[in-house]
């Protein structure tokens, strides 16, 4: 009996110990492969950014005035000259409001003429007493109020007037209309932006720095084969809530030159000078990088198991990104496929 006991307890400890090791190679098997990238210290002595051609002023035009569009002269891309009709709103109305301004100034002028002949009247009969001084008095409070109501009655006018020119958009300066955003039987409210003008001029590159970065005093636009210098002249003052970066305009120092390429809007190459920095960085792939709300980060591995690491973004090459982190040269991240990763997750590095 003591034999069959031991017997029992052999085979059920040997059953239990090859259920553990089926479920631990079971759950080997199920844990996702993952590319591993070997990081490296960036030794790069410059940051190269793309950036966006700019006009040195670039105004938004809007009617001074509410009403309808009834002509559209222009369109998007068209270079236009200072005082050129831009857009022109239905000056009905408002030609109905100078009338009744000019009629309102001639009934006041009416009024004054009567009340000054009145006074006049008054003043008369007053040095042969054939009035009392108050009627006099009374007279010539009559004429100070027909005085200011023809007062009132032109700056109305003057109003009225102002409205009517107010009714055609001119271009306020020569330039390129950037967009025209409204036509022909529109509604639009007085300051709804209706056109954007880039004006004539310098141009400068909108470039956007990660927020870890400060925006160097100078930099290179790279175009044909040509390095033009560029020049700080304004930086956000504030980072990007959605983007984290922070936004940095440079101008050309050399303005006089024609290039093809500057067309407004167009996707230029910069180079600066990397800032120095007590951090080292790295270069990682693109696929590396992983934002959940939380800023970027990458995900180390270790132990066969995946954490992320926080960091933060130099730049950004078209490939490969530069970070700054904690981490080692020498340690492996994920590549790829970071998006289905979780903390502490079993992996399964894949083979070379």
């Amino acid at each position: 009996m003591r034999a069959f006991v031991a017997c029992f307890a052999t085979a059920t400890a040997l059953l239990l110990t090859g259920c553990n090791n089926a479920a631990t190679s079971t759950s080997q098997s199920q844990a996702p492969i993952v590319k591993p990238w070997a990081l490296e210290t960036d030794n790069q002595s410059s940051i190269s950014l793309s950036g966006i051609v700019r006009a040195r002023t670039e105004s938004p035009l809007a009617f001074q005035i509410a009403g309808r569009i009834a002509k559209r002269f222009v369109d998007a891309g068209q270079t236009v000259t200072q005082g050129q009709p831009l857009l022109k709103l239905d000056p009905r109305d408002f030609q109905e409001r100078v009338q009744g301004a000019q009629a309102d100034l001639a009934a006041a002028n009416a009024a004054l003429r009567i009340a000054q002949a009145d006074l006049t009247r008054h003043q008369e009969l007053l040095r042969h007493n054939a009035v009392s001084k108050q009627a006099a008095e009374q007279a010539e409070l009559m004429l100070r109020e027909a005085r200011a109501r023809r007062e009132v009655a032109q700056t109305q006018l003057s109003q009225a007037k102002n409205a009517l020119d107010y009714a055609q958009l001119n271009a306020p300066a020569n330039g390129v209309l950037i967009e025209v955003s409204a036509d022909e039987g529109q509604v639009v409210a007085s300051g709804y932006t209706v056109a954007r003008l880039a004006h004539a001029g310098k141009r400068e590159v909108e470039v956007y720095f990660p927020e870890s970065t400060t925006p160097p005093e100078k930099g290179a636009l790279l175009l044909n084969e040509q390095s033009l210098a560029l020049t700080l002249r304004e930086t956000a003052g504030a980072v990007d809530p959605q983007s984290r970066t922070l936004r940095a305009r440079y101008a050309l120092v050399e303005q006089d030159s024609n290039h093809s390429d500057l067309q407004l809007g167009s996707v230029v190459r910069t180079r600066f000078n990397a800032p120095p920095s007590n951090e080292t960085s790295f270069v990682v792939p693109l696929g590396a990088i992983n934002e959940r709300g939380n800023g970027p980060q990458v995900w180390r591995i270790q132990n066969g198991k995946v954490n992320p690491v926080p960091v933060s973004i130099v730049s950004i090459e078209t490939e490969t990104a530069h970070v700054n982190g904690p981490l080692e040269s020498g340690e492996q991240i994920v590549a790829v496929g970071t998006h289905l990763l979780q903390n502490d997750m079993s992996v399964r590095v894949q083979d070379e």
